[in-house]
């Protein structure tokens, strides 16, 4: 097989390298790799953690609030912005101007749905919302095995097709709108195979993640990315830390939302959730998600009092809405994408002299060579977001994680077992963690960024760092989990 292509990207503070793996060569690796990552899915094993997680620091949230120093402008429309990312959207209309389009496939009905906790905007909530809405209208929808009253929001993706060879890797939504009343005539509609998916080990997950400082995160500099995974080169290979970007295939830039950094505007990331996640295609996705049934895609007749359906895409930028509200944007993605820009980080509570150690702890083992502790962002148009000092630690970057965390899904130059390192800004008010929500402890969650390599799969690049955590003293621990959970 021809060797991975190797480009040179010059930033400000020099070259990174740049690897482009040809289409053929992770189709051949993917497939060869599917029995053994997907069907011998290797144990967690865990070292000798000696802390505990003080579990989450309860309410009120320390998040979720908009920034104080916006524009008088920007404050007249954070109301309409909380309104339209809270809305319940319906198949053919609603009290709202903008509620029409769900489906024909969706795993929820609004973004704040699952974007719930500790306040809107966030992830998971420690009650699942999507009992609530599963059976709405009279849809005939079965929940899924894998949801659970208490357990996270996730998503399910197929690694490979049904021939279980094709490289797949996409969302396969949860629910449909057969069924419902304001889906007349749409009845053959069918769920996925879920459980025949699990038979055959081709079915991961993916958990909801925090939208809290998107902005800051959107508008960090590629010179800056690149600056800092260049710098303590000599540690970072002791380490065995070797992260990388995962480059947008449309432009050559950096992306860095979702969990392998598959996306890089807020606008796209709002395209992509709106009609993945609820079926509502957009300008970003102007086609339905699900054309293969007539009868299950608009125009569908509205009720007396109700909005009529456009047509596809369902949300657009001359949709028009009356001149009392204050609008100066056109469409639900503008409306989605500022409402994470204006959303301040989530606020750490005071240090104290347990997570004061915690945080040099974090700092001896290793953690922050990949949860870079903070970014400055260049000026902005939004002076809110101009020149500050974004404390996310993490490098944006992605990296290997072993077979263990292992998802067997590439998303651009990200590998089967690449992920973006996660922000910990808000971590200590989390419930759920890592990709695919497998954990409510934070010191598992921890340990469970070690895994040793296999054929399929090199060794996790966490592997020293975790290691260097377990061999601290039992109060150093617990003061860098201390610590964790205090942001």
């Amino acid at each position: 097989m021809r060797k991975i292509e190797e480009t040179q990207v010059q930033g400000t503070s020099g070259s990174a390298t740049r690897r482009h793996i040809p289409y053929y060569l992770a189709v051949a690796l993917l497939a060869a790799a599917s029995v053994m990552a997907l069907m011998s899915k290797p144990p967690v094993v865990h070292g000798s953690a000696l802390a505990t997680d003080p579990g989450p620091r309860p309410l009120p949230a320390a998040a979720g609030q908009f920034y104080s120093n916006l524009s008088s402008n920007q404050k007249s429309i954070e109301n309409r912005l909380t309104q339209i990312f809270t809305e319940v959207n319906f198949v053919a209309g609603g009290p709202l101007v903008k509620t029409v389009g769900l489906g024909p496939r969706f795993n929820s009905n609004s973004c704040s749905s699952c974007h719930a906790y500790p306040a809107v905007g966030g992830s998971s909530p420690p009650n699942n919302p999507l009992f609530a809405i599963y059976q709405l209208q009279g849809a005939t929808n079965t929940m899924p095995y894998f949801i659970t009253t208490t357990g996270p929001v996730i998503v399910a993706r197929f690694p490979l097709k049904s021939d279980g060879v094709t490289p797949d890797g996409s969302v396969h939504q949860m629910f449909t709108i057969s069924n419902r009343s304001d889906a007349p005539g749409c009845t053959t509609m069918t769920q996925p195979d879920f459980n025949g998916a699990q038979s055959s080990n081709n079915i991961i997950f993916r958990q909801v993640t925090p939208t809290y400082g998107a902005g800051l995160i959107e508008l960090i500099q590629e010179s800056d990315i690149l600056s800092n995974m260049n710098a303590n080169g000599a540690l970072k290979l002791s380490l065995g830390i070797t992260g990388h970007p995962n480059y947008s295939d449309d432009d050559g830039t950096i992306n860095r939302f979702g969990w392998k950094a598959q996306q890089k505007s807020l606008i796209y990331f709002s395209g992509e959730a709106y009609t993945v996640e609820e079926g509502v295609s957009d300008e970003a996705f102007p086609s339905e998600n699900d054309e293969s049934i007539a009868s299950c895609l608009p125009p569908f007749p509205v009720s007396a009092g109700t909005n009529k359906t456009k047509g596809v895409p369902d949300d657009r930028n001359d949709t028009g809405e009356a001149p009392k509200l204050p609008v100066n944007f056109p469409g639900d993605l503008e409306r989605f994408a500022l409402f994470m820009r204006f959303l301040a980080p989530p606020t750490p509570v005071a240090p104290t002299s347990s997570t004061s150690n915690g945080l040099t702890q974090f700092q001896n083992v290793g953690c922050n060579m990949c949860h870079q502790i903070s970014f400055t962002t260049p000026s902005s148009s939004i002076a809110a977001l101009s020149k500050v000092k974004a404390s996310l630690y993490s490098d944006l970057l992605v990296h290997h994680m072993g077979p263990g965390l292992a998802d067997n899904v590439p998303q651009g130059q990200a590998a089967g077992d690449e992920f973006r390192t996660a922000p910990l800004w808000g971590v200590g008010q989390r419930y759920f963690f890592l990709h695919d929500g497998r954990t409510t402890d934070i010191v598992s969650a921890i340990e469970d960024h070690f895994s040793s390599g296999n054929s399929t799969f090199g060794n996790s690049e966490a592997n020293t760092v975790i290691n260097n955590f377990n061999a601290l003293s039992q109060q150093n621990q617990q003061d860098l989990v201390n610590f964790l959970r205090s942001l």
